[in-house]
C-alpha cells in the first residue's frame, strides 16, 4: 500500500532560502515546458513530419540548454526541473483522457509552492531528512510508516515548509475494524455529521469562529500600497490565518474519521453534490466549512487500510424523505423541517437521524447482496438497487421507538 506521511520541517533562514529557489525553479521549468509544449504541438498539427512534443522530449531538451541558458537552475538539485516536466506530462495525460482541464501556467505568489525529490536524490534518518546541495534538515516528527521510500514532495504553506514523503508499506500492521457493525453517517451544515446510533457531532466549524478576524485582517491587507513591505506582512498574516482555518478543519475531521473507522466495519454516506450545494448563497459558506470532500476522502482511505467497507449511496437516493420503519416517501421535505411525522405509520422522525438509519439499511442491504453475489469490495456507486432484504431490529432515540429495516 501506498501511503504518504506530510511532516512539518523546520530549517534555518539559508535551507529557507534553497527550498524557495528550488521552488521557483520548479515553476519557472514548468511554464517553460508549457510554452514549448504548445509551440511543438501547433507545429506538428501544421506538419505531422515534425516529432510530437513530450515530456521525455522536452526533459532532453531542458537538459541540452540549461546550463548556457538557465545556470541558476544548477544551483538547486536536478529534480525540482526535472519532476516539473514529468508533472506536466501527467497533467497533459490526464486532460486529454478527460480528468481534467488544460493545464494552466503558474503564477509566483499564487501557485503552491513546492518541488518534488525522488527516493535517490534524499534520506530519512529518525527527525532528519537529507537533501541534496543542502545537508540535513531538521523534522518536527518522525516517519510513522515503515517500507520502501518512494519520493517526497516539499511544500510551503504560509511561512511554513513541509515533506510528505511517500512510502510503500505493508498494510497488516493497521489494526482491523472493531466491528461494531454497520453506522450510516448523515452530514450536515448544523452538525457535521448525525450516525445511526443517535451520535451528533457537531463540528469544528473554524472559519465561523474566526471570521471576524479574517475580515480585520483582509481589511487591512487591501489598505497596504502594492509592493511595499507592510503589504507582504499583511499578506503573511492572513495566510497563516487561513492555514491555520484548514489545518482545525482537517484535524477535527481525522479524528472524526478514524473513530469511525476503528469503531465499524460498513459505513453507509451519500454522494453528496458539494459543487450544486454551495450554490446556495444562504448556506455555501457554513456547507465550505464543513470540508464534506474531504471527510469522504478521508473515510475511504481510512476504511480500506482496516478491510472496512464504505458504500456510497447514489445521489438522488431519498435518505431525509424516506420513513425509515415502512418506507414511505414524502413527495417534499424542506430543509426548514427538522422534526416530522410519518403519515402511514405516525412514526416520529428526525430528520438526520432517520437520514443516517436510512444510509445503514441501504449499506446492510448492498453489502449483502454483494456477499452473495460473489465476494464484496469498497463500495462506490452501486449501479443497480440492491435486492430488498428482510432484517429488522428495534433502536431507541429520544424516547421515540422505531423500527429499522432494510426492506
Amino acid at each position: 500500500m501506498i501511503i504518504s506521511h506530510k511532516i512539518r520541517l523546520d530549517p534555518n533562514n539559508k535551507q529557507a532560502t534553497y527550498f524557495a529557489k528550488a521552488a521557483g525553479t520548479a515553476r519557472f521549468t514548468y511554464n517553460w515546458a508549457l510554452a514549448e509544449w504548445q509551440t511543438q504541438y501547433a507545429a506538428w498539427k501544421d506538419d505531422n513530419d515534425l516529432p510530437k512534443p513530450s515530456q521525455f522530449s522536452l526533459r532532453k531538451q531542458l537538459n541540452a540548454i540549461k546550463r548556457e541558458q538557465f545556470p541558476w537552475m544548477l544551483e538547486v538539485t536536478k529534480n525540482a526541473p526535472q519532476m516539473a516536466i514529468i508533472q506536466l506530462g501527467v497533467a497533459f495525460k490526464n486532460f486529454f483522457a478527460g480528468h481534467a482541464k488544460y493545464p494552466q501556467f503558474k503564477k509566483k505568489g499564487k501557485s503552491h509552492d513546492s518541488f518534488t525529490l525522488t527516493n535517490d536524490q534524499f534520506s530519512v534518518d529518525t527527525s532528519r531528512i537529507r537533501i541534496p546541495h543542502l545537508g540535513s534538515v531538521r523534522m518536527r516528527e518522525t516517519l510513522r510508516f515503515s517500507g520502501k521510500i518512494l519520493s517526497a514532495t516539499v511544500s510551503r504553506t504560509a511561512d511554513q515548509w513541509f515533506a510528505s514523503i511517500t512510502v510503500d508499506t505493508d498494510s497488516s500492521h493497521v489494526p482491523p475494524a472493531e466491528n461494531q457493525g454497520v453506522v450510516g453517517v448523515d452530514l450536515g451544515v448544523s452538525a457535521l455529521a448525525t450516525l445511526s446510533t443517535g451520535e451528533v457531532v457537531t463540528g469544528a466549524k473554524p472559519y465561523k469562529a474566526l471570521l471576524s478576524r479574517l475580515q480585520r485582517l483582509s481589511r487591512s491587507l487591501s489598505r497596504k500600497v502594492n509592493g511595499s513591505t507592510n503589504r507582504a506582512k499583511a499578506k503573511r498574516k492572513l495566510a497563516k490565518l487561513h492555514a491555520r482555518i484548514a489545518n482545525i478543519r482537517k484535524n477535527a475531521l481525522h479524528q472524526l474519521t478514524t473513530d469511525l473507522t476503528r469503531r465499524f466495519h460498513t459505513l453507509g454516506i451519500e454522494d453528496l453534490n458539494v459543487f450544486g450545494m454551495v450554490k446556495n448563497r444562504h448556506l455555501s459558506r457554513a456547507i465550505s466549512d464543513m470540508g464534506f470532500f474531504e471527510f469522504r476522502r478521508q473515510l475511504e482511505y481510512k476504511a480500506d487500510r482496516r478491510g472496512g467497507v464504505v458504500v456510497v449511496a447514489g445521489r438522488f437516493f431519498a435518505s431525509s424523505k424516506t420513513c425509515c420503519a415502512c418506507g414511505e416517501k414524502l413527495e417534499k421535505l424542506p430543509l426548514s423541517v427538522r422534526q416530522w411525522d410519518c403519515p402511514t405509520c405516525g412514526v416520529s422522525h428526525d430528520r438526520d437521524v432517520n437520514a443516517a438509519i436510512n444510509l445503514a439499511n441501504y449499506a446492510v442491504s448492498y453489502t449483502v447482496s454483494a456477499c452473495g453475489g460473489g465476494g464484496s469490495g469498497l463500495g462506490r456507486k452501486p449501479k443497480a438497487k440492491p435486492a430488498p432484504v428482510k432484517q429488522e431490529f428495534d433502536c431507541k432515540f429520544d424516547d421515540v421507538q422505531v423500527c429499522i429495516s432494510s426492506k
